[in-house]
């Protein structure tokens, strides 16, 4: 398929809140290196700042970035407030709070609800806001989110958050949060082999639901995965399409609530991601993609 021409808008359009962004837009760690999490090699600066410009051209508005995506020379939040400031009108800039990294890198133990004010203020400073758009809490392992959630509402209350999110929960996280504020999004790991029930009850309530390592399946957080069912590569084929672009597009085909945000560093990649919203899959190709989650679950 040619993606040269092709925009963020053609995945369509959903609200985060009151707020509207096409349902394809970018997740920033991978803008920080080979490994965002640990001491791999550095992202080139100019590279990663390429993209992010890249991608406000190619119509992306929603980006979702952390304090704790950092690699040992990169910082994905300065690199976005270095590319985009002064922000264009219309960018959602989504943060997540709840885990934290020291200078080194090493990761601490889950924050305190006490904490989280010091995180989102962390997010404000690297990115030059005085607000947040969206914020999720992402939980920790703990069993209860209510008294973290609780100190995120008060923040919304405060003005240094617009809307609130939740991610790496169960369904019952959710009615907890939702007993304290409004919850506009959910983000939890998502796949063609990693089902979620939350897909669902999002879709059913009308939450955004944003899944994380879409593209990398069972890679996780070391990148796109290579290993391929049969029925990806064919549909690929068929569409003249990279295996990647076809789990992008599966996943924007689970709902109109879905909302994609692959990563890359890649001027190249961040083209071809943005084009696999324009890809229409078929009943018979999702079925038959269906049929390869079934086997993986």
């Amino acid at each position: 398929m040619t993606s040269e021409t092709i925009t963020a808008d053609a995945a369509g359009t959903w609200k985060l809140g009151d707020l509207t962004v096409n349902r394809l837009g970018l997740g920033a760690m991978r803008l920080t290196g080979s490994a965002a999490f640990h001491h791999g090699t550095p992202s080139d600066r100019q590279r990663s700042i390429a993209v992010l410009r890249r991608a406000i051209e190619l119509g992306v508005d929603h980006i979702d970035t952390a304090a704790f995506y950092f690699s040992s020379l990169r910082s994905a939040n300065e690199l976005i407030n270095t590319a985009l400031a002064p922000y264009p009108d219309g960018l959602v800039v989504a943060a997540k709070v709840g885990p934290f990294r020291d200078c080194t890198g090493e990761w601490g133990t889950s924050a305190r609800p006490e904490d989280l004010r010091g995180h989102v203020e962390e997010n404000l400073r690297q990115l030059g806001r005085d607000h947040l758009d969206l914020v999720y809490l992402r939980r920790m392992r703990q069993d209860s989110i209510a008294e973290h959630f609780g100190a995120l509402a008060e923040l919304r209350e405060a003005g240094l958050i617009r809307h609130l999110g939740i991610s790496s929960v169960e369904p019952r996280h959710l009615a907890e949060a939702q007993a304290i504020a409004p919850v506009v999004s959910v983000q939890n790991r998502y796949a063609l082999d990693h089902p979620d029930e939350l897909l669902r009850i999002c879709g059913e309530q009308g939450i955004a639901y944003v899944p994380f390592y879409a593209v990398a399946g069972v890679a996780g957080e070391r990148g796109a995965t290579t290993d391929h069912d049969e029925a990806v590569t064919a549909v690929a084929r068929a569409h003249g399409a990279s295996p990647a672009q076809v789990r992008i597009a599966w996943t924007l085909h689970q709902g109109p609530h879905v909302l994609a945000i692959p990563g890359t560093g890649n001027p190249d990649h961040l083209v071809d991601n943005v084009a696999a919203g324009a890809i229409r899959l078929t009943d018979d190709e999702l079925t038959r993609l269906d049929s390869t989650r079934t086997k993986a679950g």
